[in-house]
């Protein structure tokens, strides 16, 4: 059996799996990145646990360590100034898990993992062509074309999320106005619901607590899915004009209210969908278990080969 380790590098956790040849999680760890502000004890830790990982299922060797982390660079194998990292600056984590293991170390942000695992083990295989939309926080995307990850020459391509769909529209976290991700991510779904209701932002709305108002049939909640879902489908069809996918995947708690969104959404994306793309392109939800996606799609960089 060849097994290979998945890495799935948050701001407050870090989860590791190693993962079969069959896209089986066998065994799993996870531990607190926010306790780190330095890489080389943060490695230790890691390394430590691939080591008990690898003992667990009786491994003596890996094929290699994939890990999906924000701003991850798929070229040099760094993660780029995160600012959700409590360890700053240029990470170079391929030379320091060279120091322990003689392995492909492979390395990209977290949307390009969520895709490259929906390739390898989810609804994806077999496709050439596709584009993964991840909604959490904030909004992701994986772009496949002719059956690879699109990198781009910086190895940023792909962040459709902030694609501006609102010119001098709602502030961003990169410093724009009117992002995608600042209307169909978690955060812009409450807003929206706030705004429609006429009640101030409030930690205590959330998007799941939307999700079940909706399917109660409150129509305040109601309106804001349909809106979601229409903002979304516009910024799906734009992206079938430049890559001709054969699917796009939708992934992440938001998406998990089903028909709220979907029903929408669809309505949406054929509406504004150019006439030449109509009846190619299939909106399809994410096949990969929600608390495996993260590990498999990490483990799955591996099979692109290595950058290190």
């Amino acid at each position: 059996m060849t097994y290979t380790i998945g890495v799935d590098i948050g701001g407050t956790n870090t989860d590791l799996g190693i993962v079969d040849e069959n896209g089986r999680i066998a065994a799993r760890r996870h531990y607190p990145t926010n306790a780190y502000t330095e890489l080389a004890p943060y490695i230790a830790t890691m390394m430590q646990m691939v080591e008990e990982l690898m003992q667990e299922v009786g491994a003596s060797s890996v094929a290699g360590i994939g890990i999906g982390a924000p701003n991850g660079n798929y070229y040099t194998g760094c993660v780029d100034n995160a600012p959700n990292l409590t360890i700053k600056g240029v990470l170079d984590f391929g030379k320091e898990i060279h120091k322990y293991r003689d392995v492909p170390v492979v390395l990209s942000n977290d949307a390009n993992a969520a895709a490259y695992g929906e390739y390898v083990y989810g609804g994806a295989k077999g496709m050439q062509h596709f584009i993964m939309f991840t909604l959490g926080t904030g909004v992701g995307s994986g772009i496949v074309v002719d059956g690879k990850l699109v990198h781009g020459s910086t190895g940023g391509a792909g962040e459709l999320g902030h694609n501006i769909l609102v010119p001098h529209g709602r502030k961003c976290s990169c410093g724009r106005e009117g992002c995608l991700e600042t209307y169909t991510s978690a955060r812009g779904i409450v807003q929206t619901y706030c705004e429609l209701k006429g009640v101030p932002v409030t930690a205590d709305v959330t998007s799941k607590m939307i999700g079940e108002l909706a399917h109660q049939g409150d129509p305040v909640a109601l309106k804001t899915w349909e809106t979601v879902g229409d903002q979304l489908g516009l910024a799906m069809a734009n992206s079938v004009t430049f890559s001709a996918p054969e699917a796009i995947f939708l992934m992440g708690g938001p998406a998990q209210v089903g028909d709220p969104l979907l029903k929408p959404l669809r309505a949406a994306f054929e509406k504004y969908l150019l006439n030449i793309y109509a009846g190619s392109c299939q909106i399809r939800m994410s096949e990969l278990r929600a608390n495996e996606v993260a590990i498999l799609g990490a483990a799955a960089l591996v099979k692109m080969g290595s950058s290190r």
